[in-house]
């Protein structure tokens, strides 16, 4: 029996979930989105495209939480984004309640499902989530510290020259300017960086990785 994945927010991290969820054929997909229509036309687009992409799952696109009743897997996505000059905790007041209104619902119709929250700020509402759901900690986790060490792998391996798939590097710490990359630990075929690369280039490195994605809203004009 295919596993049921329910997203909520049908924005641009929404809608790639969805479709990354559907091509490692993960499951079935429910996108979920207040804004009529929205999800709806995005779910179309991705079931259409099932052909090309040999996935067996299917994807329905709604404004109601009882079609995501019996999840497994709970995306919270939701979510005002960033804009550029902000700081992912400028999100913080509006996003709390946006946060916790979608966990209650979620939870309300999926009591036994495992939930993944990537709404920003990621710290802040993994713990707005954790409380509204009552959910055992084990069963709830915020998506960053894996994107920051792929940024952070990026980084070194556009440096260095070689595939990010040759480079092992960690970020520990917070999904933001506080995030620490683990520059000891950093190495290339088991080499370590600092036999690689400069202590300037390195800083700049840790400092890109730090900022790396209001670079990308500077350039988008959102996050």
């Amino acid at each position: 029996m295919k596993k049921k994945i329910t997203i909520i927010g049908a924005g641009n991290v929404g809608a790639t979930a969805a479709h990354w969820a559907l091509v490692r054929k993960l499951g079935n997909v429910v996108l979920l989105d207040v804004m009529e229509g929205i999800p709806q036309g995005k779910a179309l687009d991705l079931w259409q495209s099932g052909p090309l992409d040999s996935f067996p799952g299917t994807i329905t696109g709604s404004n109601d939480y009882a079609d995501s009743a019996g999840s497994d897997v709970v995306i919270i996505s939701a979510g005002l984004a960033r804009k550029p000059g902000m700081s992912r905790d400028d999100l913080l007041a509006k996003n709390v309640a946006i946060v916790k209104s979608c966990a209650e619902q979620a939870v309300k119709h999926s009591p036994d499902c495992f939930m993944i929250v990537v709404t920003n700020p990621i710290d802040a509402m993994v713990h707005t989530a954790f409380k509204a759901t009552g959910l055992d900690k084990s069963r709830i986790i915020g998506m960053a510290g894996v994107l920051d060490s792929a940024r952070y792998r990026t980084f070194i391996a556009d440096a260095v020259g070689v595939a990010p798939s040759d480079v092992n590097a960690l970020v520990m710490g917070i999904h933001g300017d506080l995030m620490l990359p683990l520059v000891r630990l950093a190495n290339v075929g088991g080499v370590p960086i600092a036999d690689l690369l400069s202590e300037e280039r390195i800083a700049e490195i840790v400092h890109r990785t730090q900022t790396g994605g209001i670079e990308i809203v500077n350039h988008l004009k959102t996050g």
